[in-house]
């Protein structure tokens, strides 16, 4: 696909208005790389627009053009989706950012795509009501761009992912035609639900200029606890016993490996919240709707404690050490950096696979690398590791991410053993587009092709991303 010519551009800058475009190197630089640093991008111009229709019109202009389109939501993806690599516009909903409305009755909110997802939390709980999508990026990860790669997060064992929270969307197709798909509705039995046909697609099959949410009912307390486990068996067995003793209330069950901890201490300002070491730690919320959420998770731990399943624990007396414990959590990503390379891994597996993936995971890199430092953590309770490996403390980075392939290949393999996933909720992007040719079924990928094709025939839209 060739580059817009002077005259595309000019027409793309004549929708937008002054205020809606750049093309200045120093705005445009942190939009073009992504968090890892692995992705350096290019665009001619950025584009900003302030309204559907002006994404219409956009869109329009581009498919009329074959020029090619990158939506970008707050870039704080991982795999590279976000980023336009071949000169491609780059488009940023950053000022459609309204509520436009907020339906307590219904227990519904829409929202814009630009719209930060902290500031729609914010409004559901000014009515007391519970958006339940949560990352530790809400503060700048948008509305669009997490409909766009079906996001996770913390509370996704409880309440599910971003699919299962998205009721329905307007969507801006390659074509330039706007797709009115909000609704309210919890059963619409009307054909094929094209709204699911988009969370997850990465901007490759459209732009999602507005979402409706489900709400849910606020909790009324919550309690948070720091458990020594002796192993990832004994994490999962916990985590059905705490399922079981708490009457289902558990919301966030997240397993914590001892390096991991070491390096939020060492790098991220952390405290041990224990006396004693221990291999491996669970972080565990628990939510309920009366004011005894304390008492039922005290008791929960006190008694799996009883059992051998927990060999020490803390529970949170006051928000600000249900924050100092979170911190450990929410700091094991970043604090990775310090330990020089990364070779990082978005995986899930079932929950009852876990500890015999890790097992097997644990022992091929360490053949595969000897010295390599694993730092597997993550969301346990719903199956999703963050299957991480720092570099061996002797080797030259650059010489360890030339791994990185081999390595992931290593750790995928090992995950189709145990009927897993190689994205758990990061998506395919650039990174594991040729993971995915090999992981999934010939007739899977055609059907991807054959969805994209019907909806951007000219491969506008995200072009080189997810297939």
């Amino acid at each position: 696909m060739s580059a817009p010519t002077a005259e595309t551009l000019e027409r793309l800058k004549t929708i937008v208005g002054a205020a809606g475009w750049s093309d200045d190197a120093e705005t445009l630089a942190p939009k073009l790389i992504e968090g890892r640093s692995k992705y350096l991008g290019a665009t001619p111009l950025l584009l900003r627009p302030n309204s559907t229709e002006d994404v219409s019109e956009l869109v329009r202009i581009c498919a009329e053009t074959r020029t090619a389109i990158v939506p970008q939501g707050g870039n704080t993806g991982l795999v590279g989706g976000q980023i336009p690599m071949g000169g491609e516009i780059l488009l940023s909903l950053e000022r459609m950012t309204a509520i436009r409305d907020l339906d307590s009755a219904n227990a519904a909110i829409t929202v814009e795509g630009g719209c930060p997802l902290a500031v729609a939390q914010t409004a559901a709980q000014e009515r007391d009501l519970l958006l339940a999508v949560s990352l530790a990026s809400e503060g700048s990860a948008t509305i669009g761009g997490i409909v766009s790669t079906n996001a996770g997060g913390t509370n996704v064992l409880k309440y599910g992912m971003t699919r299962e929270q998205v009721l329905g969307l307007e969507v801006v197709l390659p074509s330039g035609e706007i797709w009115h798909g909000l609704t309210g509705l919890r059963k619409d039995n009307t054909g094929y639900d094209l709204t699911q046909l988009f969370i997850g697609a990465e901007g490759t099959l459209g732009i999602v200029t507005a979402a409706t949410f489900k709400l849910h009912a606020s909790p009324k307390a919550t309690a948070t606890a720091f458990c020594a486990v002796p192993s990832p068996q004994a994490a999962i067995d916990l985590l059905r016993f705490a399922q079981k003793a708490s009457g289902d209330r558990i919301v966030a069950f997240e397993l914590i490996p001892r390096l991991g901890l070491e390096f939020a201490i060492k790098h991220g300002g952390a405290r041990d919240p224990l006396a004693e070491t221990s291999a491996w730690y669970v972080l565990i919320d628990l939510s309920s709707a009366a004011d005894d959420a304390q008492a039922t998770l005290q008791q929960a731990i006190a008694a799996a404690s009883e059992t051998g399943l927990v060999t020490d624990a803390v529970l949170a007396s006051s928000q600000a050490q249900a924050i100092a414990l979170w911190t450990i959590r929410e700091k094991l990503s970043e604090v990775q950096k310090f330990e020089g390379g990364s070779i990082k891994h978005d995986i899930s597996v079932p929950v009852s696979a876990i500890p015999a993936f890790l097992e097997d995971a644990l022992a091929a890199v360490r053949r595969a690398c000897p010295g390599v430092r694993p730092v597997p953590f993550g969301h346990a309770g719903d199956g999703n590791i963050h299957f991480n490996l720092s570099q061996p403390v002797d080797m030259d980075k650059e010489q360890f991410l030339a791994q990185w392939s081999d390595l992931s290949t290593l750790v995928h393999d090992i995950v189709a053993k145990h009927n897993g996933s190689i994205s758990a909720e990061h998506g395919i992007g650039q990174l594991k587009r040729h993971e995915l040719v090999r992981v999934k079924q010939s007739v899977e990928i055609e059907m991807m092709k054959g969805i994209k094709h019907a909806l951007d025939p000219l491969n506008i839209m995200n072009p080189g991303k997810l297939l």
